[in-house]
């Protein structure tokens, strides 16, 4: 058996950064950046103000005060997207709109509140001119100005290539002009479960069978994290069947699939695997997902990675957050597929018999400054409403025989947020 630092190097070793494309800028969103994006124009573009107020010369408010104020007559309004022609003559202001550029001659902007400015004037064409305003205190040059440029700066790389496109870059190429962007594509996964028992959601069950869950809850985590699922639905437990199934998803830049990798007489993906590719291991020392394949099938494209899970529902998740998650990262060019991880105190037993690396559902909360981890109860690899309870996964080493409560482990946080603890 391999550890699970073996059977991920030799995942990660074969699998590779996938091709770029161009998208457009919202769907581009979660995506790597594949080359830097540089600033063609400055942002903002032009001096602007940062606050609803009136624009002046600072030096004509030197010296106002609230029992003191300083009069000034108002030469004119300025709404967002409007430019004042000519200069502002000293002595006088601008009734501006945050946004707008500043009128030249003009270096701050005083608040509405602070001035004799009536609350719920109306602005605009049809609203009564104000004639002049009374400034209840000086400003500063610079005073509630943004710069052009002081965002961005004209030339500036803005986002380096390999950035992972979050809200806020998008935000950035939008205000820079940026209709579509140049990114590492997602890749295609192609999922299937296998088993005589499974039958799809919708139909009835009979005796012995059971919903297909594995299709949903691994496609789902492949679009969690980054991936296109594409769903080939329930193989039989034969070759000919396998084999039809498995070649309907070599289009795909990886292949997934659960059940068939143990020892049982209708454990077939090993047999498929090693006639249709070629199999590199297919045990891993760990618990729940011991029973599981790497291998590569011959595409038309060249040879499509397959990583094969178990059938038990937890199995198959753990799995894939050990190593097929790591794997679309990679091909999507993300770096920080590593989860955060804490140490913990444990509060429950847990026996680790064979000696595998166990990876415990949790519940992990914080208590008077530590960490603490609870099971989330049994820990069968068919109690898939565990993965549901769970926040994080225990890890116990594979030559700790027994972990007591009141014992540390490293905890592998899967999720983290206050409704956690």
């Amino acid at each position: 058996m391999l550890s699970v630092e073996e059977a991920l190097d030799k995942i990660l070793g074969y699998v590779h950064v996938l091709e770029t494309e161009e998208k457009p800028l919202l769907d581009a969103l979660g995506q790597v950046l594949a080359q830097d994006v540089t600033a063609e124009f400055a942002i903002p573009p032009l001096d602007n103000t940062a606050m609803d107020g009136y624009a002046v010369r600072a030096v004509d408010t030197e010296g106002a005060t609230l029992q003191n104020p300083k009069r000034l007559p108002v030469a004119g309004e300025l709404a967002a997207g409007a430019v004042y022609e000519g200069e502002l003559q000293p002595g006088t202001a601008v009734r501006i709109m945050t946004g707008a550029p500043m009128p030249g001659g003009a270096d701050a902007v005083v608040p509405f509140e602070d001035t004799d400015e009536p609350s719920g004037r109306e602005f605009g064409t049809f609203a009564k001119p104000v004639e002049s305003v009374a400034v209840y205190r000086s400003v500063k040059k610079g005073d509630n100005v943004r710069y052009a440029g002081e965002d961005i700066a004209a030339g500036a790389r803005v986002i380096p290539k390999g950035t992972l496109l979050r809200a806020s870059h998008v935000g950035a190429l939008a205000a820079m002009g940026s209709a579509t962007v140049r990114v590492i594509r997602r890749p295609v996964v192609a999922v299937l479960s296998t088993g005589d028992e499974l039958v799809p959601l919708g139909q009835p069950l009979g005796p012995g069978q059971i919903h297909d869950s594995n299709t949903y809850s691994v496609s789902a985590l492949v679009k969690e994290s980054g991936g296109i699922p594409k769903v080939l639905g329930i193989a039989a437990d034969n070759v000919d069947a396998l084999t039809a199934k498995v070649r309907g998803g070599l289009d795909a830049d990886m292949l997934l699939t659960s059940a068939g990798v143990s020892r049982g007489d209708y454990d077939v993906v090993k047999d498929v695997l090693a006639r249709e590719g070629e199999i590199a291991f297919w045990t891993v020392r760990m618990k729940p997902g011991k029973p599981l394949a790497f291998g590569t099938f011959a595409g038309d494209a060249g040879r499509v990675p397959h990583i094969g899970f178990p059938g038990n529902p937890v199995s198959s998740m753990i799995s894939f957050e050990l190593f097929a998650r790591p794997a679309i990262f990679k091909m999507m060019g993300k770096t920080g597929w590593q989860r955060p991880t804490l140490r913990v105190v444990v509060e429950d037993r847990i026996a680790n018999r064979d000696r595998r690396r166990i990876f415990a559902r949790a519940v992990v909360s914080e208590r008077d400054g530590r960490y603490y981890a609870s099971l989330t109860g049994p820990q069968g690899s068919g109690v898939l409403t565990s993965m549901m309870i769970a926040n994080a996964l225990a890890i116990v080493p594979e030559d700790v025989p027994e972990v007591r409560p009141g014992d540390e482990l490293t905890a592998m946080m899967l999720r983290w947020s206050r409704e956690d603890g």
